[in-house]
């Protein structure tokens, strides 16, 4: 895997004296959703929710204004790299964090999502925490489930990285992971043909019903942007369940397996092979399945690199 904090780490000295100068700032403003956020100092006590939201911090090099993270070891195992990232920054909840633990660490900020960290009308949400003083960012693909938005596409993750960058007063070093990100996504575009994209199916898990991505979900985005067409591009949901027959019936040439949790991605690939309603499934009759780790496929930095593999994966089928 490429390093992707390469760019940040470019801006480093650049990025130092703006976080200095972003103490005494001026206010910032970004948008969150449906709401309007003011920051009149920088963030001094943030925490990230789930591994690909915590990885944004990261590539921003923001962990010297967090106290922690939650909602990883509970489902995924936390990587070398991710590790070392994060240095001695504590786990605050394995899972979804609660009300009492971001009080009890004296949080100021928080950035999560809906479903991830959030859930509607749970006790961790913006309103609830407003009133403790926790300003909540939440992340630009998850908003489609609290208000009306168009499908998502990569400029989602670029969103947050800028906002953030905002918030963080580190706008040069969001720039400079954009723009390179950019340009390796022009690079991939380049060799894929969009004219006749390879219908994919995106396999995250069960077996009664397949959970799956709609197109509201990163997924989504990164099928498209990889000459890709996503079998369930109608479905009007980010993650969600769906039913086997339209699987079947929409034929994919390519299966993506998200791999993550008990179930492993080889269990899920030999789910699909012994399944004799699958058999005729193109993807599954000429064994063309790409396994991508959870941190890939939902937004965040390691977007990019996921992306060069289903375009890789794309013109294989091609071929």
């Amino acid at each position: 895997m490429k390093g992707y904090f390469s760019a940040a780490s470019a801006a480093l000295s650049v990025g130092v004296g703006l976080l200095a100068s972003g103490l005494s700032a001026e206010p910032v403003t970004v948008q969150s959703c449906d709401r309007t956020l003011t920051f009149d100092e920088v963030p001094q006590r943030a925490v990230s929710h789930d591994v690909n939201l915590t990885e944004m911090m990261l590539a921003l090099e923001l962990t010297d204004h967090m106290v922690g993270y939650t909602g990883i070891s509970g489902w995924k195992t936390l990587s070398e790299y991710l590790r070392e990232g994060l240095g001695e920054l504590p786990e605050l909840a394995p899972r979804y964090p609660s009300r009492e633990v971001l009080l009890d660490a004296d949080v100021d900020f928080l950035f999560a999502g809906w479903n991830y960290g959030m859930r509607v009308g749970g006790e961790v949400t913006p309103e609830t925490l407003e009133r403790f003083g926790i300003q909540v960012y939440e992340l630009t693909e998850s908003c489609i489930h609290i208000m009306d938005r168009d499908p998502v596409t990569m400029d989602d993750m670029y969103n947050d990285l800028r906002n953030l960058a905002r918030i963080f007063r580190v706008d040069e070093r969001a720039e400079t992971l954009i723009a390179d990100y950019e340009q390796q996504l022009a690079d991939i575009t380049a060799r894929v043909d969009m004219e006749e994209p390879v219908r994919v199916f995106v396999y995250d898990s069960g077996e009664d019903s397949p959970f799956t991505t709609g197109r509201y979900a990163m997924g989504h985005a990164m099928i498209e942007a990889a000459g890709g067409h996503n079998i369930m591009f109608d479905v009007e949901s980010s993650w969600t369940q769906v039913a086997w027959e339209p699987v079947v019936e929409r034929d994919p040439e390519l299966i993506v397996i998200v791999n993550y949790g008990e179930v492993t991605a080889e269990q899920k690939k030999n789910f699909m092979r012994r399944n004799s309603a699958f058999e005729d499934i193109d993807a599954v009759r000429n064994d063309r399945f790409l396994v991508l780790e959870y941190d890939e496929i939902t937004p965040g930095p390691r977007n990019i690199e996921a992306i060069r593999q289903l375009a890789d994966a794309v013109v294989d089928v091609r071929q």
